[in-house]
Order: C-alpha cells, then structure tokens, then sequence
C-alpha cells in the first residue's frame, strides 16, 4: 500500500486509526470532525472549502481564485485543515508565529533541509527528529503535533508549501495581501518593516511578507504578489545584459 493510499485507509478508520499499520494513535486535537474530501484525503485534521468554514465565521480571501489555488496542492489542503484546526482553538497567532520560526529554519539550517526532504528516514526517526526540532524551537503544541504528523506520513517534504499557504489563508482573513519575497540572503528585521511600507504604499493595503531564500539569485529580491512579480533579482539582470549582448 502507498503513502497516499494508507493516509485514507487511516482517515477511513475515523478515530481507531492507530489500530491500522502506519497510522498514527488518534487524538482529539488531531482526529477529523466531519467527512474529508479531496484527491489527498488522508489528512489527520478536517479540510475545509475555498472558505475556511462553510457555516460560521466565514473566512473570505481576499482573491477569488486565492481558495481554489490552494487547494488545487497537497501542501494547501494540509495548509487549510492545520488553519481551521489553529482557527477553531483560537491559535492562529501562535501557530503562524511557530509556522515563520519553521520557515526560518529551513532556509537557514542545512541540516533541517535534509531532515525534511530526505526520502530514506523511517517514519519513526523523523518523527523523533522533528519532536527534538518541535522542543527545541518551543514550538506551539498544535504545531509540533502537526509536524509529528506530516513526519508519520511522509509530508515533511510539503512544509514549504503549507507554510506558505498557510500565511495566505492567514492573511486573507485579516484583509492583508501577501507577498511572496525570495532574496539571495536572509532580510534582517528593519529590512523586512521597510519593504512591507513601501509594499503597503504601492498596494494601499496591509501586506504580510512570506521569505523564502535562494543564494541563486546572486543579489536583490525577487516578489511575487498574485500574478504580478516584480523581479530586481542580480542573475536576472545579468542574464537581461547577456541576452543584450549576444543581440
């Protein structure tokens, strides 16, 4: 049986899922509370629709194709039952908060890098690895359930993705944009505070910043805002004075 086909035989099985091989011992905080669709469905927390709650506090995002984008992947259906679940238990704050030190981690630790994107751990070291990471880092206990989680069914390789979708859904329900910056180094905090100004200034509107770091950049920043990047980005411009030249 594959991972993906032992993830639903698990959520199949509704709370006696740690009776079958490969699940994990059900909890309350982790078990599903309504009936999960999608192509992915072996979530351990409850998937939502486009908007996060069908029947109460209605989370609208704040790009009609925002929902659907989301959860067209993987990584954003995951990103949208750890939301709800954060939601429900009044910690998305806390979560987000854990979610940005993660974000941090992978971009600055090469050796979380290869924790999460190595295919040849067991299931049971990863998830030790990650419940040393979770300690550690004093990560919310939602978080580091979650974590636990995705290491038990192989999905630590998604966490880039959810932590990005998950700022998303984040940031719609507070009326903010998100901006997708990729620099060649790690922006410091002052950094970070002067492009959200000038961000907020050029959209008129409050923006969160999801970092990611890529060295292959070279230099300047790369920012994605929904279909509109803006791209200063040295290799960019180099490869623009390249094709230049050979014209």
């Amino acid at each position: 049986m594959g991972p993906l086909a032992g993830e639903n035989a698990c959520v199949a099985a509704g709370v006696r899922a740690a009776a079958l091989p490969g699940c994990i011992a059900a909890n309350p905080m982790l078990t599903a509370r309504r009936p999960i669709r999608g192509a992915d469905s072996g979530l351990p927390f409850r998937m939502g629709q486009p908007v996060v709650n069908e029947e109460a506090n209605r989370v609208e995002t704040s790009s009609g194709h925002l929902g659907g984008s989301i959860q067209a992947s993987l990584g954003g259906r995951y990103a949208t039952a750890l939301f709800e679940l954060a939601r429900d238990e009044k910690a998305l704050p806390a979560v987000e908060a854990s979610l940005v030190g993660v974000r941090a981690a992978i971009d600055q630790s090469p050796e979380f890098q290869r924790l999460i994107a190595s295919p040849l751990l067991s299931r049971d070291v990863a998830a030790k690895a990650i419940a040393a990471v979770a300690t550690s880092m004093k990560l919310d206990a939602i978080s580091a359930k979650f974590l636990g989680v995705l290491a038990q069914n192989r999905r630590l390789s998604q966490l880039p993705a959810i932590i990005r979708a998950f700022r998303q859904l984040a940031a719609a329900q507070r009326g903010e944009t998100t901006a997708e910056v990729t620099s060649a180094h790690p922006l410091s905090a002052d950094q970070v505070e002067e492009l959200k100004a000038q961000l907020k200034t050029r959209l008129r509107r409050d923006v969160t910043i999801d970092l990611t770091v890529d060295p292959a950049l070279l230099g300047g920043l790369v920012v994605k805002i929904g279909s509109q990047m803006i791209d200063s980005s040295i290799r960019t411009r180099l490869n623009t004075l390249a094709h230049a030249m050979k014209g």
